[in-house]
């Protein structure tokens, strides 16, 4: 259990007073982000202590390519897109899901994957697509559903899938050097699935501290203070500070169904390129309900909207305010950019709750 949070406050604030000079954190999950402000915990912080946004937000980092891939497909009279919410109104070059579903394109929102396996049973005179974003919080599901389709013989089911691995990215990061980091708020809702050690490489190859912690503001709090004290006494480490939920070897079953499913494979994030093993691909075996070989689709290229930044946003090198889009041009209702959609959003939290004074700041 964590200290309240008057006694985390003087932990973090004694800490930075110690350390004697200033000192950055990443928080990698979006939830994290989101937490931080509707909290108000970075008007908590000391001036010191500087805490950046990651690439944490799975529909921030989807490559513009995949966007225009699933809008494209989308125009096909014979296919039935399926996809979450957040994901409907991303932009791509030549519209989005939402505005194709209003030109007369089959776009549904679903709750779950399996409501698009049942889409795809109730329509079995068309393909139905199902856009498969997310880190390896939700390939699970995906994996799961790919097998029942398989055992199912839905051979109208098919998965657009984009899924990502965290670890390869932060490691992405540390070795581009563009982003002075000091260490890692690590993600609790990921650590659940791939385990506390997977982080080990970040501590053993770079030497940067790791805290893997939870979503409400003490945990958060906590995890800071953790990273704090241990930049405090030179060391760099790996502590998990999220235990209920996370363990060192991460939930079996899920890596093993991950491991069945899919393969690790290159992948393109928006503004990191193309980052080694960082993506998961679907296995030969199951091919037939791979999209992207079924509609011989091209690899995710293209470019991000003139003056857009959400890269340089998810990669931590600016914040929200110094895009010259942000709160005028791109707005929650008329957004030019992935993190102005998503609920977990860098550009939609900063909107949301950063406030009026926000809007050009630095």
């Amino acid at each position: 259990m964590s200290d309240a949070p008057a006694v985390l406050h003087d932990r973090i604030t004694a800490a930075c007073t110690r350390i004697g000079r200033p000192v950055a954190f990443m928080e990698v999950c979006g939830t994290h982000t989101v937490s931080v402000f509707r909290h108000g915990i970075r008007a908590l912080l000391p001036p010191e202590l500087r805490l950046i946004s990651g690439p944490g937000c799975p529909v921030c980092v989807t490559p513009q390519g995949y966007i225009d891939a699933a809008v494209e497909l989308s125009t096909r009279p014979e296919i039935i897109i399926a996809t979450y919410g957040d994901m409907v109104r991303v932009p791509g070059r030549t519209g989005s899901l939402e505005t194709q579903r209003a030109a007369g394109a089959n776009v549904r929102m679903v709750y779950s994957i399996r409501d698009a396996l049942e889409l795809a049973a109730a329509e079995p005179d068309r393909v139905v697509v199902f856009v498969g974003v997310g880190f390896e919080t939700t390939a699970p599901a995906t994996a799961v559903a790919i097998r029942q389709a398989y055992a199912r013989h839905l051979d109208n089911f098919c998965v657009l899938a984009a899924h990502k691995l965290v670890v390869p990215a932060m490691l992405a990061l540390l070795e581009a050097e563009d982003v002075p980091l000091d260490g890692f708020l690590c993600p609790g809702h990921v650590s659940v699935i791939i385990g506390a050690q997977a982080y080990t490489p970040i501590v053993e190859r770079h030497r940067r501290a790791c805290v893997i912690a939870g979503f409400e503001p003490n945990q958060i709090l906590n995890g800071l203070a953790m990273l704090l004290e241990q930049i405090e006494r030179g060391t760099a480490c790996l502590e998990n500070a999220y235990p209920a939920a996370v363990v060192d070897q991460g939930n079996p079953t899920a890596l093993r169904l991950l491991e069945e499913v899919f393969e690790t494979a290159d992948s393109t994030w928006r503004a990191l390129g193309v980052i080694p093993q960082s993506g998961l691909e679907i296995r030969p075996k199951y091919s037939s309900f791979d999209a992207r070989r079924r509609f011989e689709l091209l690899p995710d290229t293209g470019e991000d909207p003139p003056g857009c930044l959400c890269g340089e946003v998810i990669q931590g090198k600016v914040t929200p305010p110094q895009c010259a889009h942000f709160g005028q041009s791109c707005t929650p209702l008329d957004p030019v950019g992935p993190c102005m959609v998503s609920s977990e959003g860098t550009c939609a939290a900063y909107y949301k709750y950063g406030g009026a004074g926000t809007r050009r700041a630095s």
